[in-house]
């Protein structure tokens, strides 16, 4: 009952260059993570910053931040299609909110992490305010900010597929669609892609990027 891994990769061949179907669905699914993803790396920068240099923000927002990153992305599926009544707009807000609380975290704990000499080296060389956080803060927590932009595309990426799944386009509706129509090679063709995208990102994007960062943090050889 299981469907023909040959009759998938002929799916994939016929979705990507006869019909055509696979490749509008990746173009609008990339099109969604690229911006969804960037702008959760921006907003959860800017909170993470925020958290970890304002007591008040943190004691207050920060257990808020908390709270929100026990909760799905998906669960807020339903009210985003109210609240953007279907559409691009509310697959797009619930990947910026899967992205954007990982990041948060991570950018916190980076800056709250940074050697306390650091610091005192840093205000005695006159840096302080927004310059301490520019030149010394936010380069200091670089290897703990690359854990979160990590993170914050694995989120991201698995909420995208959930959102496309209620919502319209990409290769979570294209997903769903082959599944009511019995056409079990394509679902097995689009699960295939899914996966060989989180590879590419991974090995050909992080990991360079990890390697590089950790060399010049002098975290590795």
């Amino acid at each position: 009952m299981f469907p023909s891994p040959l009759l998938s990769f002929v799916e994939l061949y016929r979705g990507f260059f006869e019909t055509g179907i696979l490749t509008a669905a990746l173009t609008t699914s990339m099109g969604r993570i690229s911006l969804g993803f960037a702008l959760a790396v921006i907003i959860g920068s800017i909170l993470g910053i925020i958290l970890a240099t304002s007591k008040l923000a943190d004691e207050t927002l920060g257990s808020l931040v908390v709270a929100l990153q026990s909760v799905p992305s998906i669960v807020w599926l339903p009210l985003a299609l109210v609240m953007f009544q279907g559409g691009s707009l509310a697959i797009l807000f619930v990947i910026i909110l899967g992205g954007t609380w990982p990041m948060t975290m991570n950018m916190r704990m980076g800056i709250k992490n940074v050697q306390p000499l650091l610091i005192r080296a840093a205000r005695t060389m006159g840096y302080k305010g927004l310059e301490l956080v520019w030149k010394v803060l936010i380069p200091a927590s670089i290897p703990s900010a690359l854990t979160g932009v990590r993170l914050a595309w694995a989120f991201g990426w698995r909420a995208l597929m959930a959102a496309e799944l209620l919502g319209r386009g990409g290769l979570g509706r294209t997903l769903l669609d082959a599944r009511d129509f019995f056409n079990m090679e394509l679902v097995i063709a689009i699960m295939i892609i899914i996966a060989v995208i989180g590879l590419i990102v991974e090995y050909l994007i992080f990991n360079p990027i990890e390697r590089k960062v950790l060399q010049r943090w002098g975290y590795s050889k």
